[in-house]
């Protein structure tokens, strides 16, 4: 079974042999076995802590083999409002409940949940369901609340 067991940095063009496709809870673990979609078996071992990218390049055991991870499409909530402090105050709503969510200037999105959607759109936002990788922040000192 192929081994990665270092993240390489992305500063330079470094070829790759294959991309595993991971979501953003899988994207956080260290210690993990998953399969391809053409059925290679792979086994993260990777420093604790490590929050993978999408983009980020990981190396074999061996050096020989180099794979690129990719945000794999999932479902998640994506949330809009015509007034930026209305959604600075559904992201803080979100924030209070220690819930991982991707910001970005015109949006946050949260993985699925029916009752922080209802929350929402009692706000006044505009909540869509949608598939699409999904990227949430890290915590602020460097870890991951998932």
């Amino acid at each position: 079974m192929l081994t990665l067991t270092q993240r390489l940095p992305t500063t330079e063009e470094v070829a790759f042999n294959f991309t595993l496709s991971l979501t953003a809870e899988e994207r956080t673990r260290t210690r993990h076995r998953f399969e391809t979609a053409d059925g290679k078996e792979v086994y993260l071992r990777l420093p604790r802590g490590t929050v993978l990218h999408d983009g980020d390049l990981l190396q074999s055991e061996d050096g020989d083999v180099v794979v690129r991870i990719l945000a794999k499409p999932e479902p998640v909530l994506t949330v809009t409002s015509q007034i930026p402090v209305a959604l600075m105050r559904a992201a803080y709503h979100l924030g209070n409940r220690h819930v991982p969510i991707e910001v970005a200037p015109n949006y946050v999105r949260l993985s699925p949940d029916h009752v922080l959607q209802t929350m929402l759109e009692h706000l006044g936002m505009q909540v869509k369901e949608e598939v699409v990788p999904f990227q949430p922040e890290i915590g602020a000192y460097g870890h991951s609340h998932t």
